[in-house]
């Protein structure tokens, strides 16, 4: 079994119309033992700025704190908020560093840029860097997850029609995977402010 799918996992998001969404199942297990159904993957850095974090669970802690130490020092070194392609490539430059030893972490980008239009990106675990319009996923279910976007995705979604394909594309792919599962939480950012809601998903 390869270290990428020890804990499980599953991370996906979207783009809409003026606005973007990011959600994850909340499986943590070892291997197919599972140990909690209240694990986050899914973390905010900034008002309209979102990060999800696919792999092995204590790379993904250990990214998550290294991001909010470096979005710091970058606020108070420019005196002004990340952008999101600005977060996606430093996060690809800081995994491609530690190529050697990687982290095992396949990370998503997802936010609003200055004009409220929606970003996403995403990597592979030495930040091989990839900016997509329309959707990106993450985790041990990619395929799962591609085929249920493919299907369900519409360009120029509104924030509520966004919810529905997202959640409808996660618990779909992720009762077809035994690694991840156990509910879910999906995040809808917007310029007015980011709407999240959780999901109940099979507890098997």
């Amino acid at each position: 079994m390869s270290i990428m799918s020890y804990n499980g996992g599953a991370v996906i998001a979207m783009a809409g119309k003026d606005c973007v969404g990011i959600a994850s199942d909340r499986r943590l297990g070892i291997q197919l033992q599972t140990v909690s159904s209240e694990f986050t993957k899914v973390f905010r850095l900034s008002p309209k700025l979102y990060v999800g974090l696919a792999g092995l669970a204590s790379d993904v802690q250990t990214l998550k704190n290294l991001l909010e130490f470096r979005m710091g020092l970058y606020e108070l070194k420019e005196e002004r908020e990340m952008k999101p392609a600005v977060l996606s490539n430093m996060l690809s430059h800081l995994l491609y560093e530690k190529r050697f030893g990687p982290y095992f972490a396949e990370p998503i980008v997802a936010g609003l840029d200055e004009k409220n239009q929606p970003f996403l990106s995403t990597m592979d675990l030495i930040g091989a860097n990839v900016v997509e319009k329309d959707f990106v996923v993450s985790g041990t279910c990619t395929g799962n997850l591609f085929g249920m976007c493919e299907s369900l995705y519409k360009p120029d979604q509104a924030p509520e029609e966004l919810f529905e394909t997202l959640a409808q594309a996660l618990l779909s792919a992720v009762d077809r995977d035994a690694m991840s599962g156990w509910g879910g939480v999906v995040h809808i950012i917007t310029k007015d402010g980011v709407t999240t809601k959780e999901l109940k998903g099979r507890q098997d």
